[in-house]
């Protein structure tokens, strides 16, 4: 018995549809978690940005602070400055100023920070005995910042919220007198109120 001719079948207009809309439910979650991912990968970046700029801050006061030398400056009016001076600011000479150019200026460098418009700001002299016309280079290290806080240990380990004070500048010209340097502090206390890291404690011994 010989069979009939093969019926070709195809797709009916309702398959077609509900194929259709497996596809579309199917592209939708694939966008959706993909979106998800993408968002994600963004805030991840940002954070470790940010992480980054931290750190970074970090190693510019570690550098400068454990780095200071006892020189004493001349400010624009032609008044000494002791070599750290602090309060709710921090001044101080740091050397290693490095001079890839070979350039006519010294290796010491006057260096500054300061809490302004929730930043914590660098400030950096390019002599250190200033002229009236002597005007600083400022570069923001880090934003978000709610407060600094700044104290300074003594050598009989007391805790202060400036440097000098009237006690230590007798302090520092007896010590003059007899090693030609002026007193430091035996290290720096920096706190950091930060929006997104809460407070931050960092503590710079002085060499």
């Amino acid at each position: 018995m010989r069979s009939g001719p093969a019926v070709c079948r195809g797709f009916t207009l309702l398959e077609l549809l509900v194929a259709l809309a497996i596809f579309g439910l199917l592209a939708a979650m694939s966008y959706g978690g993909l979106q998800a991912v993408l968002v994600q990968q963004s805030y991840t970046e940002q954070a470790a940005d940010r992480l980054g700029e931290l750190q970074k801050m970090y190693l510019v006061m570690q550098r400068d602070i454990e780095q200071i030398v006892p020189r004493i400056v001349r400010d624009e009016f032609g008044d000494a400055q002791q070599p750290l001076i602090g309060g709710d600011t921090l001044r101080l000479t740091r050397g290693g100023w490095r001079n890839p150019a070979g350039r006519q200026r010294s290796t010491l460098q006057r260096i500054g920070y300061a809490y302004e418009e929730q930043q914590l700001v660098r400030y950096t002299w390019s002599v250190l005995d200033r002229a009236q016309d002597s005007e600083p280079l400022k570069q923001p290290l880090i934003e978000d910042v709610e407060r600094l806080q700044l104290r300074y240990l003594e050598s009989n380990d007391v805790w202060k919220e400036q440097w000098p004070d009237a006690a230590d500048l007798v302090d520092n010209e007896v010590a003059e007198g007899l090693l030609g340097l002026p007193a430091l502090p035996k290290a720096v206390e920096v706190t950091i109120e930060h929006k997104m890291y809460g407070t931050l404690v960092w503590l710079f011994q002085l060499p």
